[in-house]
């Protein structure tokens, strides 16, 4: 929580704590957005009375927002409500007086949205893990080293569990429609990324005898 006072915000932090929502105040703006980065939040609350330097943590909310990607919500006296303009970057805002039930309430909402989010990327199935956003693959937390193709393949078939492909078909969605390799380049594919995803306790791609693979519903 970013104030530049500790008064009504040092109270409303205890009332939030109350309410199961921990949170820690810091006073000092110039410093915030290089201490959040570097320490294990959700959500930052940025309070603007409208008194003090508002453009000045607006400008640091929009650093927080695009440095460390953590949602934000603007705690705002009315005055610094008639100040504002429409386009800004805040995930959420509570008007004075601040009630600690609603602020409760909007913040679980957007956690529970980022967390959705969150999940949408990834792909997991048992312990294997599709990263999407950041192209990366993990069984057992190990990092797998994978070429790209290896990896669209797998992230296709993953995306796809249970259902069977021809080899024909994988080429297309994979490799695309103008690809002029035979589709003996699939089954070199999935041998390459058994040998690295698979093992005597693990066992994710299914071959589909006179037809082609499958991803393991139940991997």
């Amino acid at each position: 929580m970013i104030a530049d006072g500790k008064g009504p915000i040092a109270r409303l932090g205890s009332e939030l704590a109350s309410k199961g929502l921990l949170c820690s105040i810091d006073t000092d703006g110039k410093k915030t957005a290089r201490k959040v980065s570097g320490r294990d939040l959700d959500l930052v609350f940025i309070a603007i009375d409208g008194k003090h330097d508002s453009l000045e943590m607006i400008n640091l909310a929009q650093s927080i927002k695009q440095e460390s990607h953590l949602p934000v919500i603007a705690l705002l006296s009315k005055e610094a409500l008639d100040r504002l303009d429409s386009g800004l970057i805040f995930d959420d805002f509570v008007v004075e007086p601040w009630d600690a039930a609603e602020i409760v309430l909007r913040a679980k909402r957007i956690l529970k949205k980022t967390e959705n989010a969150a999940k949408q990327e990834l792909i997991e199935c048992g312990d294997l893990t599709i990263d999407v956003a950041k192209y990366e693959v993990y069984v057992n937390n190990r990092p797998i080293e994978l070429t790209f193709k290896e990896y669209e393949l797998l992230r296709f078939l993953a995306n796809n569990r249970g259902r069977v492909f021809t080899r024909e078909a994988l080429l297309n969605e994979v490799w695309g429609y103008d690809y002029y390799g035979g589709d003996r380049t699939v089954d070199v594919h999935i041998t390459r990324l058994r040998g690295k995803i698979e093992d005597s306790t693990h066992t994710f791609i299914e071959t589909v005898r006179n037809i082609g693979y499958k991803f393991k519903e139940t991997a």
